[in-house]
């Protein structure tokens, strides 16, 4: 799908929410240690209920949830969870070394920093939170950020607890572990005045930048992540949810720019062609028959279990299911995640896709006869399943194809690895919110405060100055240093290995031989004790710097894997002077002759061949320094 938007001319308009774990010792309402933990765990199960908020309102994606029926079973880690995760406890005072972290971001951006910190409840009953809810807090709002030339405004900053580690999902029931539950986080949220996909990338860089120059918050997988709340003009407000890394969002945004144009597009198809919502009508028919002898896999074994065929009208939406709203995904793949999220039913088969799958052109015409539809012009959507559920998946069709008729849903979405979004639930309302009442209000006092300053991350253009004035790094190096998402780990390691590694050396691995291998292997599975381990091994002389690349693309591709086995493996531990000289040496002596002959002018001969054997094991200099004095001496004697 090619297709290129004006992003000013569709109105696009999007906002972050920029969620950071932060590396306080304890979790947010807790005592136990704010990390992840493996050790032996107890076990035990919920079922979670949606409850009515400060309005009396019940809120919408919670009774959504609660419809599928799900239960939860909990792991519960002996050293990193208790009571309180079990939600058999009240919570404890709130961390307010957490609190004092949002604050300093809050002075960072110039925010209104609250007197009193006081504990919401967000209501969550997808088992991410034993409670049925999360409590999150607001401590700063309003400030900004400046971004190239423009000052993007910040509109909130909460402290709120991390959701539990989901496990793995067993259908009805899902598993999760409570060591992340409780571990404290920073949502910072902008206004939506962001109007390009790369502009949204900048100010996440931005914001999670001015977060690490703080030294208070964790990196690596699952620490981080963007929320985007996107919308064009006459579309909708789409909040997708868990974009995990800052290269996807201008995909993720583009996409759902795309499938939001190409969503009203459908819409003014269906009133051209003078449909409306109560013509889309719900009328099963049972199809079983028709299906007794297919040879489509799905069906056969679903009639065979007992299940049944049911079949539905679509009027005037021929063509329109099999239409692309973004890469991979058309307009009845919209409609089959709404299928699945309301009924559990694995997918639909409709008549834009069809003869295929085992479904022949026989079987579909006798289908659209069945359910007396005109073939050049309605569409038919068929699902096989339990009764009861395939009559439920039909309904959710209905629902969906009448939401076509208003252009753009208001969603909930999930980042998938592509840059393309999967529904997951409607939006919340204003009953999602209400007053935590186990926690008590805690005063922004000076202890806070005098934290918090001490806290404050330094402007990004003091941090340049230091870079280029203190530590000698050069001036078009330290901007892509400021750039990159381990500046923190970047300068620690400058300052830790000063005079013995220089920082110019220090940068360039991350910001340029490290984002040089993007292609070649997943560079954000080397974790930072990696990173320091390969630094301290240049530092004290075990490997030449030629060897870093080779090492890098080793624990890409073997994740966890330690830089000093790597290294052992790929035989790029350093070599002694002596030892690199009697290699030299003997080279020199294989080649005698044409030394003889040419003298110093075989010196890149001699080099070359020195390198194939030493390359990555000592440094490029004394080689070049060692071919030098060999070839002298042999030739003069």
């Amino acid at each position: 799908m090619s297709r290129r938007l004006d992003y000013g001319k569709i109105g696009l308009l999007v906002g972050l929410e920029i969620h950071q774990q932060l590396a306080t010792k304890q979790k947010l309402f807790c005592p136990c240690p704010a990390e992840l933990g493996e050790e032996d765990h107890d076990e035990f199960e919920r079922r979670l209920r949606p409850t009515r908020g400060e309005t009396g309102d019940i809120d919408i994606a919670a009774l959504f949830e609660w419809r599928k029926g799900k239960y939860y079973r909990y792991e519960a880690p002996t050293k990193h969870s208790c009571l309180v995760e079990a939600d058999e406890e009240p919570p404890h005072e709130m961390n307010k070394e957490a609190i004092a972290i949002g604050v300093a971001m809050g002075l960072a951006f110039k925010s209104y920093i609250v007197d009193e910190v006081h504990v919401m409840r967000k209501i969550v009953i997808d088992g991410s939170n034993t409670t049925g809810f999360q409590r999150t807090a607001i401590v700063a709002l309003g400030g900004a950020i400046k971004v190239g030339e423009k000052e993007i405004p910040i509109q909130t900053i909460a402290i709120e607890e991390d959701a539990a580690r989901k496990i793995k999902d067993e259908g009805l029931r899902i598993r999760y572990r409570l060591d992340r539950l409780g571990i404290p986080l920073i949502e910072i949220a902008t206004g939506p005045v962001i109007t390009s996909p790369e502009e949204a990338r900048e100010v996440a860089l931005a914001i999670g930048q001015m977060l690490r120059l703080t030294g208070k918050v964790r990196r690596g997988l699952g620490t981080i992540r963007q929320d985007l709340n996107v919308s064009i003009k006459n579309g909708a407000i789409t909040e997708i949810k868990g974009v995990q890394r800052l290269d996807l969002i201008p995909k993720v945004i583009e996409y759902e720019a795309l499938r939001q144009v190409s969503l009203l597009e459908i819409k003014e198809e269906l009133i051209r062609r003078g449909l409306k919502k109560e013509k889309i009508i719900y009328e099963p028919v049972d199809l079983t028959e028709v299906f007794a002898d297919t040879k489509s896999k799905v069906i056969r074994r679903t009639i065979k279990k007992g299940g049944r065929v049911y079949g539905l009208k679509l009027p005037k939406m021929k063509g329109l299911l099999g239409k692309e709203v973004m890469p991979g995904r058309r307009f009845g793949t919209e409609i089959a995640d709404y299928v699945r999220f309301w009924s559990g039913v694995g997918g639909i088969f409709h008549s834009d896709e069809l003869p295929k799958y085992g479904i022949t052109q026989e079987e579909l015409d006798k289908a659209y006869e069945v359910l007396k539809a005109k073939k050049d012009e309605d569409a038919i959507v068929i699902v096989a399943a339990e009764e009861e559920k395939a009559l439920k998946a039909l309904e959710a069709v209905v629902e969906r194809s009448r939401l076509a008729l208003d252009g753009v849903p208001q969603e909930t979405r999930g980042a998938l690895e592509d840059g393309t979004t999967r529904f997951l639930r409607p939006r919340p309302g204003s009953a999602r919110m209400y007053p935590e009442t186990d926690t008590p209000p805690i005063l922004v006092d000076s202890d806070i405060l005098e934290l918090a300053e001490s806290i404050k991350p330094e402007s990004p253009e003091r941090k340049m100055k230091r870079l280029v004035e203190e530590y000698g790094v050069p001036k078009d190096l330290a901007k892509e240093v400021l750039r990159d998402v381990r500046l923190d780990l970047i300068e620690k390691l400058i300052i830790k290995y000063r005079g013995k590694v220089p920082a110019k050396t220090i940068a360039s691995i991350f910001v340029v031989t490290l984002r040089g291998l993007r292609n070649e292997i997943d560079t954000d599975s080397i974790e930072d004790w990696q990173m320091e381990t390969l630094i301290d091994m240049l530092a004290n002389k075990q490997i030449a710097k030629e060897a870093v690349e080779e090492i890098l693309k080793y624990l890409g591709k073997h994740p966890g894997a330690n830089p000093r086995k790597a290294a052992e493996e790929l035989n790029l531990t350093s070599l002694s002077r002596e030892e690199a000289e009697k290699i030299i040496e003997e080279i020199v002596e294989e080649n005698l002759e044409i030394v003889k002959e040419r003298g110093m002018k075989a010196m890149g001969l001699i080099m070359g061949r020195a390198m194939a054997k030493l390359r990555g094991r000592i440094d490029g200099k004394i080689v070049a320094e060692i071919v030098r004095i060999k070839i002298k001496e042999y030739s003069e004697n």
